[in-house]
């Protein structure tokens, strides 16, 4: 059991930004804390710093000389013989070996598999030291973390409870804020009209008394009167009310709600094919030799499929197979679309030219567009400054490459769209913008992946599972 790490007034800037300045907390034994945020916010940074294998810009991270730390990478480098799911078990393993006081966890089920990523959730749930994670993985955030920092707007706000009661957190007070923001604006409105009616009602009493001044009964000034203690009553709301919409706006600006793509697929699901789109029988795949035996399915026009199984079981190879990859060798019979009808989407983006600009991405697409309308086009992906979209691929963060991806999709339907591993190293903002991007496209979907939830939120509704027989 170990002394509390006492963090103070913790900063992290880099050149032209700012990632988190003045954090204070403490960490007791036993906690369980996910760090949370966009992409290029500074969660790898600072789960860095806590280890000790990197400087932060100001304050300090106090703890005692015999704390145990370990610490697993995004990425582990060594073994270069395993693949990515098996460096991370190997690096895993080494750390719980030290008897550690606090594991500290980078993205960790990022290269897994299904069946090693459950034995991961398994065995924290058995893991009773003191446990910090960078993660976007929502299944693991519920059930393995309670506590969420939040790094946001160079702030790390702290947060009690599972991710999703943090999401519904935010949506209560979104909804909240909203409501207030109209009732302003309604009684703006309202105090607008009774000035109006009062303005009203003190020119026509002005008129009435110069009638009656000039046939010499009485003076105007007190309609005057009236007309301006009404204007300066009238002023004095709408500055309160300005200063309270201020208010509600700063807050809404500051809650963490992602801002919801809208597509425009040019494939609508009336044009979808009603048949088959993909028929495999008694396949097989391989490159040098065959690796994989006995594939048998079949994908109508509007169908969602996964294709899963275990690191190196072969579903990219199959993705390949699909596509009519070259370097694949196949057998059996197999029916595909053209190479042109297929759109493939994976984490690297390689569907995108790193030469070419966000508006010749899309614009080349989109030939009968004016540039106003490849502007709106881009403008419903959240491009939307002059300097994003004349911005190159290869500057784009990888939230904006998955945005862009889904762009280009969207100006070019594929009546099959082909996902490989296409969350992996997105913050949980971009996972959002490309599950509402998938939910509006109308035609067919292979996906693989290793996150359940994210599959079940695009709408999978058949599972082909690769075993090692």
């Amino acid at each position: 059991m170990h002394t509390p790490l006492k963090i103070k007034n913790l900063s992290l800037y880099f050149k032209e930004k700012v990632c988190f300045e003045n954090f204070n907390t403490d960490i007791l034994y036993g906690d369980r804390i996910a760090i949370i945020g966009r992409n290029g916010s500074g969660k790898s940074s600072l789960i860095k710093i806590i280890s000790g294998l990197m400087e932060q810009t100001e304050g300090e991270v106090l703890k005692d000389k015999g704390i145990v730390i370990g610490y697993v990478p995004q990425t582990v480098m060594d073994y270069d013989s395993l693949s990515g799911g098996q460096r991370f078990n190997k690096a895993l393993t080494e750390a719980l070996a030290l008897n550690l006081d606090i594991l500290l966890l980078d993205e960790p089920t990022n290269h897994l598999d299904l069946r090693n990523r459950r034995s991961l959730m398994a065995m924290l749930k058995h893991y009773y030291g003191t446990l910090i994670m960078v993660s976007h993985d929502v299944e693991l955030l519920n059930g393995s973390v309670n506590t969420l920092w939040h790094i946001d707007s160079g702030q790390i706000n702290i947060f009690n409870g599972k991710y999703d009661d943090y999401f519904n957190q935010m949506q209560i007070n979104r909804h909240s804020l909203e409501n207030e923001l109209e009732n302003l604006k309604k009684e703006k409105r309202l105090a607008h009209k009774d000035l109006m009616k009062e303005q009203k009602r003190a020119k026509s009493k002005k008129e009435h008394g110069i009638n009656l001044n000039s046939s010499g009964k009485w003076a105007p000034i007190v309609a005057g009167g009236k007309k301006r203690q009404a204007e300066n009553t009238a002023g004095r709301k709408n500055k309160e009310m300005k200063e309270r919409q201020d208010d509600v706006n700063s807050k809404l600006s500051s809650l963490y709600i992602t801002d919801v793509i809208k597509p425009k697929f040019s494939l609508t699901s009336e044009e979808v094919d009603k048949g088959a789109v993909v028929i495999v029988t008694d396949g097989a795949v391989g490159y040098e030799d065959i690796i994989l035996r006995d594939i048998n399915f079949s994908l109508t026009g509007s169908e969602r499929i996964a294709i899963t199984g275990d690191n190196a079981s072969g579903k990219t190879t199959i993705l390949r197979a699909i596509v009519n990859d070259p370097a694949v060798k196949k057998q059996g019979f197999w029916t595909v679309p053209s190479k042109k009808d297929i759109g493939y989407l994976d984490q690297h983006y390689k569907n995108l030219n790193p030469d070419k600009t966000v508006f010749e991405t899309v614009g080349e697409l989109l030939p009968g567009f004016t540039h106003a309308q490849v502007r709106d086009f881009l403008n419903d992906f959240l491009f939307r400054k002059q300097e994003e979209v004349n911005s190159k691929v290869s500057v784009l963060s990888g939230g904006e490459k998955a945005r862009l991806s889904l762009a280009v999709i969207s100006a070019k339907t594929p009546k099959l769209l082909i996902l490989d591993e296409i969350t992996n190293n997105v913050d949980l903002e971009t996972k959002n913008h490309i599950i509402q991007a998938l939910n509006e496209y109308p035609a067919a979907v292979i996906a693989v992946s290793h996150e359940p939830d994210f599959l079940n939120k695009i709408g999978i509704i058949r599972y082909y599972d690769i075993s090692k027989s």
